[in-house]
């Protein structure tokens, strides 16, 4: 594209002098374009352009913070009083074990089934009967989003079920499902559901 910008300024240059001596024959001399040199002038242009830019450029980049500290109470203007701060995890969950149908499970074709996951409460939060087990990824398996049967406490272990139907076709399927509270943020380990179609 450049040498394509670079013949046509050429021309429109041979155009306009030759304008200017209208009248006297002008016999054009041909111009050699050296196209290496072109390029060379072009390439030393933008890597000054890169280097004057380089030039305002800091450095060193500034550590990012690891954590967010939320304060478990309010501040004090007085100097003497300090306030300690930690971090609250509301809704965390980690899984325990499979109750129904472990990973590596085979299924009939088409056949219905309950996966049953054991959870552990591992926040601070307690779940309450408008928290869900939603669908995260992978086959769905026909599953439809499901409350939860009954209030967990932290640190409480709980069954969570969804119902399930294996697919028509052979073959390994993988889901994932993962918990969400009543304001549809979602939490803790993702459960996963593998199946085998014979």
């Amino acid at each position: 594209m450049k040498k394509t910008i670079l013949i046509t300024i050429l021309l429109l240059l041979t155009i306009l002098l030759a304008a200017c001596g209208a009248g006297q024959p002008v016999e054009p001399t041909p111009t050699e374009v050296d196209i290496n040199a072109i390029q060379t002038q072009a390439v030393q242009t933008v890597v000054a352009g890169i280097t004057r830019t380089a030039a305002f450029m800091p450095t060193e980049t500034p550590p990012l913070p690891t954590e967010t500290l939320v304060p478990t109470e309010t501040l004090s203007p007085t100097p003497e009083n300090t306030a300690t701060a930690t971090v609250n995890v509301c809704n965390n969950s980690v899984f325990v074990s499979d109750v129904s149908v472990p990973d590596g499970t085979q299924i009939t074709a088409g056949q219905k089934f309950v996966k049953t996951w054991k959870v552990k409460n591992t926040g601070s939060c307690n779940w309450v009967t408008t928290y869900t087990i939603r669908y995260g990824y992978g086959d769905r398996l026909s599953g439809r989003d499901t409350y939860l049967t009954a209030e967990v406490l932290p640190n409480q272990e709980a069954e969570i079920s969804v119902e399930l139907t294996a697919p028509n076709t052979p073959g390994t399927y993988r889901g994932y499902w993962v918990l969400f509270d009543n304001n549809a943020f979602s939490f803790g380990q993702y459960l996963s559901v593998i199946i085998t179609v014979p």
